[in-house]
């Protein structure tokens, strides 16, 4: 993405000299998003003066909806500008222009951390969903406790051989149960 033109082409032709193949250019975010899932690029890259809040709105909403690796070649480098790019999904913010040698380096880095942080995201949903279903299975073990007069762990196995019967997971049966109220 970027609105000038020339510069665009300066980075089209620095990413065709590193073996890169171009699939779009597009002028705005909206252009962008729609050049995206219509082409199923790998990496985004972006050339931009001074990103603005509504192309970084516009790169939240983006990653958001189609997350891919993310370059910001900028011409400034405020720190809030970084910070919110980075908090936008942008992988790799570089400052100063485009040297064709540096290029290659800067997408592998950028993918790389796209990586990294796709899977702290996967890590960190896998972690909550632990959570909600602990938190209902301790629910569920509360109102069996309750209403059978068991201990945590008479309510703990009944729990598991229910979830055995029926060839449910424990949290499957919990929530059953909690519905059942």
């Amino acid at each position: 993405m970027d609105s000038d033109l020339e510069r665009a082409a300066a980075v089209q032709a620095g990413l065709a000299a590193t073996g890169c193949v171009v699939v779009a250019i597009a002028a705005g975010t909206e252009e962008l998003t729609r050049h995206v899932r219509d082409t199923g690029a790998d990496v985004i890259v972006c050339g931009l003066d001074d990103p603005s809040r509504d192309e970084l709105e516009g790169m939240r909403a983006l990653h958001r909806d189609e997350p891919r690796p993310v370059v910001l070649f900028a011409e400034r480098a405020e720190p809030d500008q970084i910070e919110a790019a980075l908090a936008a999904g942008v992988a790799a913010y570089v400052v100063e222009g485009m040297a064709p040698a540096r290029v290659r380096p800067v997408i592998e880095v950028a993918i790389r951390r796209f990586r990294a942080h796709q899977a702290l995201r996967v890590e960190l949903a896998e972690a909550r969903q632990g959570l909600e279903d602990r938190k209902l299975v301790d629910q569920a073990k509360a109102l069996l406790m309750q209403r059978h007069r068991l201990t945590e762990p008479e309510a703990y196995q009944r729990l598991r051989r229910m979830a055995m019967d029926r060839g449910l997971r424990l949290p499957v049966i919990a929530a059953q149960i909690m519905d059942n109220i």
